[in-house]
């Protein structure tokens, strides 16, 4: 659950040429300006995610982070934001795009996304807020809105434990039983969770059979070693961004699995700082078609951690603070005005020889104030590495993470 240096499982942040994608969904766009908005949301939510990544992560252990399943949640609570908070909320998840757009950016965005049998891929959104008028009220407009390009769910509860408990079944279901729970109990103060689930199943194209898996020596940044299982395989897209080499592995039905193992004498510390949402991308969209021999170690981790701290660090500082804070758009309560008390992620993973399993829950709590094509490349996964599940149509992480330790 350690979460830094760990196994980097979803840091893709491409926006190549799948963006045309996006513009046909994206309101019909055909004017350069509506692409250029499409464009500067692409740099905008790869940027939020590898930054996201950079201050989420754990030191010393194996992280995994949905920066798709954060922005989704978060875009949620924007438009319940107003003035300065909101200002910042643009700033950060929209690169400064008004939240009407990266409403309709975002719906499209997550409509586009595939899903089948071979590769599933489901999204959830729900709002809970205190049944109580004497204490809360929730504002029509903003539960309209998300429920329009977000298709949440809206529930009024008692916020008992009753509640708690038909929040974490939600989430159970919503991520196929990957999050079992995300919440122990409801204080007092809390009057609205927005809550998102992605959950995400898909199988390699080409699996891995029992003569492919033979075991091995995994050796961590502290010089110890350790036997794991080790997957081995061909690959035909090789990764060489300067720092580090890897490789893409293709699942069926439009993702993939992007591996990054920073070179010898660079500490997984190092190479992450140098990471930038346009790196990121370029690295990604020169792979170079070349056989790639790759070895991985078999593994799976749960990972949880409060995302306050760097959220405020990347910005948006007012949403977390009581006195600044403007969320009135989101509802009344007598007690004071609302602010973010607590932004909750938790993940799960299983990376084996069939495929990829893996998901995420995010819940943000609001309280009152008061409150060369024949070269064979070698890419063996043997030491600390960075991961991530793309969209192989925009290159976008769903999940990326660290596997530093087995």
């Amino acid at each position: 659950m350690l979460i830094k240096k760990s196994i980097a499982l979803i840091l893709a942040v491409v926006f190549l040429a799948a963006s045309v994608v996006l513009y046909v969904a994206f309101s019909n766009a055909g004017s350069r300006g509506e692409i250029d908005v499409v464009l500067n949301l692409e740099h905008s939510m790869a940027d939020f995610s590898i930054e996201l990544f950079k201050n989420s992560i754990e030191a010393d252990g194996n992280s995994l982070i949905s920066p798709l399943s954060v922005m989704l949640a978060l875009a949620m609570a924007a438009n319940g934001a107003g003035s300065e908070t909101l200002e910042q909320m643009e700033a950060l998840l929209a690169g400064g795009t008004p939240i009407t757009g990266l409403n309709g950016f975002l719906h499209a965005y997550a409509q586009g996304l595939p899903s089948s049998d071979d590769s599933m891929l489901h999204i959830a959104n729900s709002i809970w807020f205190r049944d109580n008028e004497s204490r809360f009220t929730a504002g029509e407009a903003f539960l309209q809105t998300n429920e329009d390009y977000y298709n949440a769910g809206i529930f009024s509860a008692a916020f008992d434990e009753q509640t708690v408990e038909d929040i974490n079944t939600w989430v159970n279901t919503n991520t196929d039983g990957m999050i079992s729970e995300i919440l122990n109990e409801i204080s007092d103060e809390a009057m609205m969770y927005l809550i998102n689930a992605v959950a995400f199943d898909a199988q390699w194209q080409r699996i891995y059979y029992e003569s492919d898996i033979m075991e091995g020596v995994f050796t961590d940044e502290r010089g110890i070693e350790t036997s794991a299982d080790f997957m081995y395989s061909r690959e035909s897209l090789y990764l060489d961004d300067g720092m580090a080499t890897g490789f893409i592995k293709p699942y069926l039905g439009g993702y993939s699995f992007a591996a990054l193992l920073p070179n010898e004498g660079i500490s997984m510390e190092t190479y992450i700082a140098s990471l930038t949402g346009a790196g990121f991308i370029n690295t990604l969209g020169q792979a170079q078609p070349v056989s790639v021999d790759t070895a991985m170690p078999k593994f799976d981790f749960e990972f949880g951690v409060n995302m306050n701290e760097a959220l405020i660090a990347l910005g948006i500082p007012n949403a977390f603070n009581p006195s600044l804070a403007d969320f009135n758009g989101i509802g009344t309560a007598p007690e004071g005005d609302l602010y973010i008390s607590s932004v909750v992620h938790k993940t799960y993973i299983s990376v084996d020889e069939r495929g990829t399993r893996a998901g995420a829950a995010t819940m943000v709590e609001f309280a009152p104030t008061s409150a060369p094509i024949f070269d064979v490349m070698v890419v063996h996964l043997d030491r600390p590495f960075l991961f991530a599940i793309i969209d192989d149509a925009t290159n976008l992480p769903v999940f990326i993470g660290t596997f530093m330790t087995p």
